[in-house]
């Protein structure tokens, strides 16, 4: 998540007025029909590659990936020893949680939430969705939500560092064209949020943090308005 003091430094630079914000990314891009993707005007539909210097990076730090593979099972093994000595109270929290995650992801599919959008390319969200690549080429984006609406910043072009340094005002949606909510009201800690369109379609995307702040904004704003 940005920290409120770095957050706060974008927001100030970028003159937006929000109460939460968080970066976050999209699922990929369904291919929509031809004719759909003609009209608009045959839109990117994928993020650009990584830079060069970030796929200099991947290459130079491939011979430590079996290094870390290594590392990552010890993890796991140490974390399987801890938790066979928990205690009843934490075994029982722990299957508890697992019950959530099962829950959630039944609940993912059954409201179709696995996917980016809501199959609609004709509404709202589908057609916003075809221009999300044109607004920026990163495959980030920082959300803000306040009383103007959502705002979406991210650098014009992607970039493999210094996200926040060159973010920019991509795109804005008032609120009278768009809300944000909390797919599951709060039931879940999820990273799940909706961008949900006047028309009723929407367009899912996933935040860095589990029931980020931008969360808590959905949360209050759905509890307000139906008080």
């Amino acid at each position: 998540m940005a920290r409120r003091s770095k957050q706060g430094g974008i927001t100030e630079r970028l003159g937006i007025h929000s109460e939460a914000g968080e970066w976050c990314w999209i699922g990929k891009i369904p291919q929509p029909p031809a004719d759909v993707l003609h009209a608009a005007g045959n839109p990117p539909l994928r993020p650009a590659r990584r830079p060069p210097l970030a796929m200099i990076g991947t290459v130079l730090g491939a011979p430590f990936l079996p290094l870390l593979l290594l590392l990552s099972l010890l993890a796991r093994a140490q974390e399987a020893v801890e938790r066979s000595l928990d205690s009843k109270e934490e075994k029982e929290r722990h299957r508890a949680k697992k019950q959530d995650e099962k829950r959630m992801d039944a609940a993912v599919e059954q409201r179709g939430l696995d996917n980016v959008f809501d199959g609609d390319w004709n509404g709202a969200a589908g057609q916003f969705l075809l221009r999300w690549y044109r607004h920026s080429t990163h495959h980030e984006r920082l959300l803000f939500a306040g009383p103007d609406g959502i705002v979406l910043a991210a650098p014009p072009k992607r970039v493999s560092s210094g996200r926040d340094k060159h973010a920019q005002v991509v795109a804005r949606l008032s609120p009278d064209e768009a809300t944000l909510e909390d797919p599951f009201s709060g039931e879940f800690e999820t990273r799940i949020l909706l961008i949900r369109f006047r028309d009723g379609s929407w367009l899912r995307v996933d935040t860095e943090e589990s029931r980020s702040e931008l969360h808590m904004y959905a949360l209050r704003r759905s509890s307000f308005g139906e008080s």
